[in-house]
């Protein structure tokens, strides 16, 4: 048995079947909006008391549709006949539709950096901005435990971060390395001691799957990334952050898009114009890789030439990864790396 309750919390229960149970393809009539309330609620209402509370939500903004069905009726005191029109088929705009509820889980999902409790609690809350029907059909979704982050600070950090960029002050904070315990610690310096890092923070940025904050680390001049699942008792410092025009790579103000086709692996360090060749089935990978200023010539049947300032450690490895379809043709140096790193790469594998 359900405890009575108050009449006005007619229009809130009300309100709460049709989140839960409608969408444009499940619609309730009045009958059974009224059948609702009394098996979930305990709540005992008329035609006319659901439909006046219906029209007060309509009133309120809420986007509600409904049918109108005109019928005729005969009237209980005259006798005549007379047309009457019902409301029926009612059902609730939700603010978010079931595919973009998809994609926002489907991210959380994907995403290496959030720890899996944190995440699951994410995922929950998303599934309530739909009804029950919406649950049903993403219950059998899950991430998997073993492949997110432990630390279990993440969205303090991210906190901490908008405050200290939005006041435009220095972060102090420990980063953590896993070892081979699988556990993550602190670093150290060379004495042994927890490192303290003192970082000047200017974005935050999701590069593959991971979360990075952009800044430039107080004791060096260039900029330096750091993965926020790694960054562990952060605190906002009184000392004001370092301008980023005075950092190597921001003279020229930070451009994000720009940045991050620079740094596809957001290694710190030096960015450079690169030229390669490529086999042409790869052109849509390497556009997603550098984005659209990448610059193609000299093309043939199966192979075109690129051109792309970028970080050149990043691209050492991108070159590594992409070894069987590309060449690096310039600059000099970065083509010897890479040839040196295929000779040590082959010596692994012989005999």
């Amino acid at each position: 048995m359900h405890a009575p309750q108050p009449k006005k919390l007619l229009i809130v229960n009300i309100l709460d079947i049709l989140k839960r149970y409608t969408d444009e393809e499940h619609r309730l009539s009045q009958k059974e909006i009224e059948t609702l309330l009394k098996t979930e609620y305990g709540m005992e209402a008329g035609r006319k008391a659901v439909k006046r509370n219906l029209m007060d939500l309509l009133e309120f903004g809420y986007e509600i549709e409904y049918t109108e069905t005109t019928r005729r009726v005969k009237n209980a005191k005259t006798g005549e006949w007379e047309e009457s029109t019902i409301l029926t088929d009612f059902y609730l705009v939700h603010d978010f539709t079931d595919g973009e509820l998809r994609l926002l889980i489907d991210g959380l999902l994907f995403s290496k950096h959030i720890p899996y409790s944190q995440c699951r609690q994410l995922v929950e809350k998303l599934e309530g901005l739909s009804n029950r029907y919406f649950r049903a059909k993403v219950g059998h979704i899950r991430t998997l435990p073993d492949t997110a982050s432990e630390n279990r600070q993440l969205f303090l950090t991210i906190e901490t971060l908008d405050d200290a960029i939005s006041r435009g002050r220095q972060v102090a904070f420990h980063y953590l390395a896993y070892g081979t315990d699988k556990k993550a610690h602190p670093r150290k310096n060379s004495a042994g001691e927890v490192r303290e890092y003192i970082v000047n923070p200017y974005q935050m940025a999701a590069v593959n799957g991971r979360y990075y904050l952009i800044g430039n680390y107080d004791k060096y001049e260039d900029v330096a990334h750091y993965r926020l699942d790694r960054i562990a008792d952060i605190r906002v410092l009184d000392t004001p952050a370092k301008p980023a025009r005075k950092v190597r790579g921001l003279e020229n103000g930070f451009h994000l898009p720009r940045h991050m086709a620079e740094h596809v692996y957001m290694f710190t360090g030096e960015s450079a114009p690169v030229t390669f060749r490529l086999r042409k089935y790869l052109v849509s990978e390497v556009i997603d890789w550098f984005g659209s200023e990448i610059e193609f010539f000299d093309e043939t049947q199966d192979e075109v030439s690129a051109r792309v300032r970028v970080n050149l450690q990043a691209m050492r490895k991108w070159a590594m990864q992409y070894a069987v379809h590309t060449k690096i043709l310039s600059p000099q140096s970065l083509a010897e790396q890479v040839k040196s790193d295929l000779r040590e790469a082959a010596q692994q594998y012989e005999l």
